[in-house]
């Protein structure tokens, strides 16, 4: 049985990559015939190009810049026996109700709730992109401060009381994805999926504002703190054992939005960032996590 996957998995990071483990459990679950094709927009990003190269259990086929909308008709359907259609699926209000992982699972036809979570992380990528030794460098906290949308950026101001914070109050040395501060080590914002892999395995912490990274940690088991805006922990980093998450609410803003509508949208999310106490909530987050991840004490978060 031919089976072809329109848009399969979006063009972010963290969605491609949980959406490929959604269809490497409904392959082993029998819900999704071998070798299926997924048909996706020209245009990737490098590094998501490697990523599907890395699913070898995948064909990728061009889906035409005339058919990227469900409303219209995929001219190859007549070549498969079976199409799933996940053409803006982001826009779909069922995405937003959900965990991802399973909101992809149940489009591929299988039931979420029968699937242990553990079979839920993201596996299909550890042994596809086995870690590897990052080399010269002293044990590190990884920070990313960017998302897939400027929505859910981290403030600036914000990633450097970051940078602060761990260099005052941890041994390790601080790699970061954002703005090159005094004494950090600068991630290339342009790396081939194996080095980006490489900086994730091997760091002893990673930090980051959404959940792209944060997947991507999942893969290799390494201790994260995920620190979320404008959705629910619950839906994006569930089944992740290793991962702590903390959430700032943004009052007036639907819940799960995934694209700002306006400069007011994005100035209630960086607000969000901010309590009474101004970032008073991020040390006890930053102890917490810490103290969890190398076995100290504890502290509550608020």
């Amino acid at each position: 049985m031919r089976t072809a996957i329109l848009n399969g998995f979006g063009r972010s990071l963290g969605d491609s990559l949980i959406g490929l483990q959604a269809l490497r459990v409904a392959l082993d679950e029998g819900a999704v015939a071998p070798a299926p094709t997924l048909f996706r927009l020209a245009g990737l990003r490098p590094i998501l190009a490697d990523l599907y190269a890395a699913a070898d259990f995948a064909r990728v086929d061009r889906l035409a810049d005339d058919e990227a909308t469900p409303d219209r008709p995929f001219a190859q359907a007549g070549a498969f026996d079976r199409v799933i259609d996940l053409r803006d699926f982001a826009f779909d209000p069922a995405f937003a109700g959900v965990s991802m992982v399973d909101y992809f699972l149940a489009r591929l036809g299988v039931a979420p709730a029968t699937i242990a979570s553990k079979r839920k992380r993201n596996a299909w990528l550890t042994f596809r992109m086995p870690p590897r030794a990052n080399t010269p460098y002293p044990p590190y906290a990884l920070l990313c401060p960017r998302a897939s949308m400027p929505l859910r950026n981290m403030p600036d101001d914000v990633h450097a009381a970051i940078v602060a914070w761990l260099r005052r109050e941890t041994g390790l040395a601080v790699a970061t994805q954002g703005p090159a501060l005094p004494g950090t080590l600068a991630v290339p914002s342009a790396m081939k999926l194996t080095e980006l892999c490489g900086w994730v395995a091997n760091a002893a912490w990673l930090i980051a504002t959404d959940t792209g990274m944060a997947h991507v940690a999942d893969a290799y088991s390494v201790p994260t703190l995920a620190l979320f805006t404008t959705h629910d922990p619950a839906l994006r980093v569930r089944d992740y054992p290793h991962c702590m998450a903390v959430r700032r609410p943004v009052p007036g803003l639907p819940p799960a939005i995934e694209f700002a509508r306006d400069a007011a949208d994005l100035a209630a999310a960086r607000a969000a960032w901010y309590g009474r106490d101004g970032l008073a909530w991020l040390d006890r987050a930053l102890r917490a996590a810490h103290g969890r991840s190398f076995g100290v004490a504890d502290v509550r978060t608020g």
